[in-house]
């Protein structure tokens, strides 16, 4: 009888590590498509990814960015970006959870400057467009539904490399929450 015990356990065990997993990782979907709701909703901008799992812990990803409307109160406006990024997820469910974000942002900005002309005693107002490269890392945490549904929530920070004459335009931020489809 003392025999028999550890092989009823045995097959007890085996069978219940065979039933399926309640929350499948359907490994077969490598793509993603996304759109940042809240860059739309709180500042107009357009922003659409892409990102490609390369597997269950990794992705490469790159973002679209670009403004619908000018008139807004910011003093410096991006009006586009291409971000490519690299994504390192920590989880043991496929590409998903909390992860940390590399990323290269290049994008221009128009930003208006006030020049006070002391020869008519009046102001004006000049628009400086620039171009930079940012660097910058990211954290996050993404949700996938059974069906594929993604949400993604993330905030991030990069250092331009390129055109960094006041504190303003030093840095290159990423904020979003992204809703989309793995399939």
């Amino acid at each position: 009888m003392k025999k028999l015990l550890p092989i009823v356990f045995f097959c007890f065990s085996a069978i219940g590590f065979a039933q399926d997993d309640p929350y499948p990782q359907d490994v077969n979907k490598k793509h993603e498509v996304s759109m940042n709701a809240l860059t739309l909703i709180v500042s107009e901008w357009i922003d659409l990814s892409y990102e490609y799992l390369i597997n269950e812990e990794s992705s490469f990803g790159i973002d679209v960015q670009f403004g619908l409307d000018n008139n807004n109160d910011f003093e410096s406006y991006r009006n586009f970006s291409i971000t490519p990024n690299y994504r390192r997820y920590f989880s043991n469910k496929y590409a998903r959870g909390f992860y940390v974000e590399a990323f290269g942002m290049i994008h221009s900005t128009e930003e208006d400057i006030d020049i006070f002309l002391s020869s008519t005693n009046t102001y004006t107002v000049e628009v400086d467009k620039r171009t930079d490269f940012s660097l910058g890392i990211s954290v996050g945490g993404k949700f996938v539904t059974k069906n594929g549904f993604v949400a993604d929530v993330f905030l991030g920070v990069g250092r331009n490399l390129f055109n960094s004459e006041n504190d303003f335009s030093e840095v290159a931020g990423r904020v979003g929450i992204s809703l989309g489809y793995r399939f």
